[in-house]
């Protein structure tokens, strides 16, 4: 597992581990999403101190969280990480994948790059489940992106939000990382 810079195409994009001084960025990035977008279900974007306490606890339990740099996009073009799934002790060796562009780096290839950092990272941590929750079943970039890297759909929650005035499905997706379910963990 690298936790280091890692160029995927030299001068064309680099990732690495998320660092405090980007979570002004990281916010504005998630805020823009938050208002405008069916991603994310929240409906005020957290302030940065708010995006601290997130960042700090995925650092803490270890996972990944890491950004992208661009050439031609100023700055941070867009990050992701792998949270716990859910709090209880069962879902140890499961992970949810968040990942949220800037909008003038959409459909660069961006979201593949870090979705694939977060799937190798996360199995080189042991962990056996990656799940996807998809704000909205029209959301077809983020269904293609994870379909693409071996998620398979397994279910869908009709009308599970409302935003913008209208009701939203969740597309929940789901990947086996490293043996899945084959072999019983060994920690």
């Amino acid at each position: 597992m690298n936790m280091e810079r890692v160029d995927v195409e030299p001068g064309a994009v680099s990732l690495r581990p998320a660092v405090e001084s980007d979570l002004a960025t990281i916010q504005a990035i998630y805020a823009h999403h938050v208002k405008t977008g069916l991603a994310s279900f929240e409906e005020v974007p957290p302030d940065v101190a708010e995006m601290t306490r997130r960042w700090q606890a995925i650092r803490q339990a270890g996972l990944p969280y890491v950004v992208a740099e661009m050439g031609g996009v100023a700055g941070i073009a867009g990050y992701a990480y792998a949270g716990p799934y859910r709090p209880r002790s069962a879902y140890r060796f499961s992970v949810e994948d968040s990942i949220y562009l800037a909008p003038e780096a959409m459909g660069q290839g961006i979201g593949r790059a870090l979705l694939t950092r977060l799937i190798d990272e996360s199995t080189g941590l042991g962990m056996r489940q990656m799940i996807a929750v998809i704000g909205d079943s029209a959301n077809l970039a983020s269904v293609g992106l994870h379909r693409s890297l071996g998620f398979e759909m397994t279910g869908t929650f009709r009308a599970i939000g409302f935003k913008f005035g209208r009701w939203v499905d969740s597309v929940l997706m789901q990947r086996a990382l490293g043996e899945g379910a084959s072999t019983t963990p060994t920690n």
